[in-house]
């Protein structure tokens, strides 16, 4: 099954959690790096050359320097341009996003909906014939109340049958070296995560615990979700948290005593915890 890459730019950290907690629901798609502003974006962009990107054109923080003009820059460099994908909460530069041949448009906050519509159109681009690509075309905008997709009238129709393939991708296995020692863990058996000065502590579902000499810093930026970043000495997998308590700022682990804590400063990610749950199959009583 083929891979598509993406980045996300975004000064907003919740909106980058959210993004890579949809993005996550699709096998086909596979985390980079996210970036904050201008410059650190589109360093990422040109050593990456991802597939796609999400990207950010009108941030709360102008000091971000975030807008349609990170598009021209990268024309500058690269012959071939990553698929854009606008994730913004305003309509207003729709238009001009057209200009510069942005692939979406997407209202934030970003839904799996939103981001399967995406991969459908994506798709059956794909499908077309060559020679229909590179057919210059005029798209046009439609809208609804969550999104706004950017439309191309010579698209042929679907070919019945065809589907973004959603299946499962094989689960990640994590291997430990040290001294030619090669240990193996299965990312699904790991709890959660903690720092250590410069190793880092992994705890697993059987109780057992692995030192690896990496920082944790290296661990947030190599694993996606569940893998979420929740204190300066803790990144915990959403798949074992039993329960969150806002007031004593912990959460505690599945079959276990363990309270993990969580810090301000990763509120926001603990927030996106609980709006994941009770986006599944969920009962409040």
């Amino acid at each position: 099954m083929k891979k598509y890459s993406y980045i996300i730019v975004d000064n907003d950290a919740e909106s980058v959690l959210r993004t890579r907690i949809v993005a996550e629901g699709f096998s086909e798609l596979t985390f980079i790096a996210s970036a904050t502003n201008y410059h650190q974006g589109l360093n990422l962009v040109l050593e990456h050359r991802p597939s796609f990107v999400f990207l950010e054109i009108d941030p709360e923080d102008s000091s971000s320097h975030l807008s349609l003009s990170f598009i021209d820059e990268l024309y500058r460099y690269l012959s071939i341009i990553p698929k854009i994908i606008i994730t913004t909460t305003k309509k207003d530069l729709a238009f001009e996003a057209i200009q510069y041949s942005v692939f979406d448009y997407i209202l934030k906050p970003l839904t799996h909906i939103d981001l399967l519509k995406t991969l459908l159109k994506f798709e059956k681009k794909l499908l077309e014939p060559k020679e229909m690509r590179s057919i210059e075309t005029k798209p046009e905008i439609s809208t609804n109340n969550e999104i706004l997709v950017l439309k191309d009238e010579n698209i042929p129709a679907a070919i019945p049958g065809q589907n973004i393939n959603l299946q499962a991708q094989e689960p990640l296995v994590i291997c430990i070296k040290s001294y030619g020692d090669h240990r193996y863990i299965n990312a699904d058996d790991i709890c959660y995560f903690q720092a250590d000065n410069n190793s880092t502590d992994i705890y697993l579902n059987s109780g057992d615990m692995i030192t690896a000499f990496k920082t944790l810093k290296h661990f947030e930026q190599v694993l996606s979700y569940p893998f979420i970043r929740i204190h300066n000495s803790y990144i915990i997998n959403r798949s074992y948290i039993a329960r969150i308590h806002n007031g004593n700022s912990v959460c505690y682990i599945k079959n276990s005593t363990k309270k993990i804590p969580f810090s301000k400063t990763y509120k926001s990610n603990v927030d996106l915890i609980i709006t994941d749950f009770s986006a599944g199959n969920y009962l409040e009583v």
